[in-house]
């Protein structure tokens, strides 16, 4: 499960701004934010890194590109399939294509995948992916919140995110990205008549209805919260904190460059 908030083209000095959590099994091994070397050495995408499949959650690149992928919460659905959900954001920041010209060519393989929801952007444009509806969308400007249902969808994390990150930016005189951060920190459940249906034990939707998740008995939760400000001039800003099984902040991982 994770939760990815976003201003897309709302505010004219941060073409994108945006805050998320990953929320993963602690046991999953994981590499932290850091520059990925490619078979020629070019130090171009900017990612943590699953080390069990190989992908990623959410990176940016030297270019302004952007990607973040979140699986699709349905226990009817199959999450067997013979292609990892990590690689979606991989690819479009290692390819050439248009944010438009990847969503759609990604159409013909969406059986492939088990159920997701893909952002890509580059810097024109954002577009929004979901497999299981057969979505391909651009998206106009916004302020929008995903998680592990449709995008903007009612969950109460996703609609309070939402506003939390409105509010941070008509308040705040700069935008820094752990100010994103500690908006992603919020651990408290919502009330039993928010909860969304999606077909899990009540005890566990409730403890998957907070913004920050910390489950002990499952050893799972939240493992990072990122923050991450594009800027008109062409700075980017990208900011990665780690948390360990008991919810207690660890490493924290910075970047700052100018898109190429």
């Amino acid at each position: 499960m994770c939760l990815i908030l976003f201003a897309h083209q709302v505010v004219t000095e941060y073409p994108l701004v945006l805050a998320a959590n990953r929320d993963e099994f602690f046991p999953r091994p994981t590499r932290h934010a850091d520059f990925w070397a490619d078979q020629n050495g070019s130090q171009q995408i900017l990612a943590g890194k699953d080390l069990q499949a190989g992908g990623t959650w959410l990176g940016i690149n030297r270019e302004g590109r952007f990607a973040a992928v979140t699986n699709i919460r349905d226990p009817s659905q199959a999450e067997q399939k013979p292609r990892s959900r990590g690689e979606l954001p991989v690819r479009f920041l290692q390819s050439s294509l248009s944010a438009q010209e990847y969503g759609d060519k990604l159409r013909k393989s969406f059986d492939d995948y088990a159920g997701y929801n893909l952002l890509v952007a580059d810097q024109h444009s954002m577009v929004y992916v979901n497999n299981f509806e057969s979505l391909v969308h651009e998206l106009e400007p916004g302020i929008y919140g995903l998680s592990n249902a449709l995008l903007n969808s009612n969950w109460p994390k996703v609609q309070q995110g939402r506003q939390k990150l409105e509010n941070l930016l008509q308040h705040v005189a700069e935008l820094r990205t752990d100010e994103l951060v500690a908006m992603m920190g919020d651990r408290q459940q919502a009330q039993d008549s928010e909860l969304p249906d999606t077909g899990m034990p009540l005890e566990l939707e409730r403890e998957l209805s907070s913004t920050f998740i910390h489950n002990t008995q499952r050893d799972y939760g939240t493992r990072c919260s990122t923050g991450v400000i594009l800027e008109s001039n062409g700075r980017m800003r990208f900011n990665e904190q780690n948390f360990d099984a008991d919810g207690i902040p660890t490493s924290n991982h910075f970047f700052e460059f100018t898109r190429q």
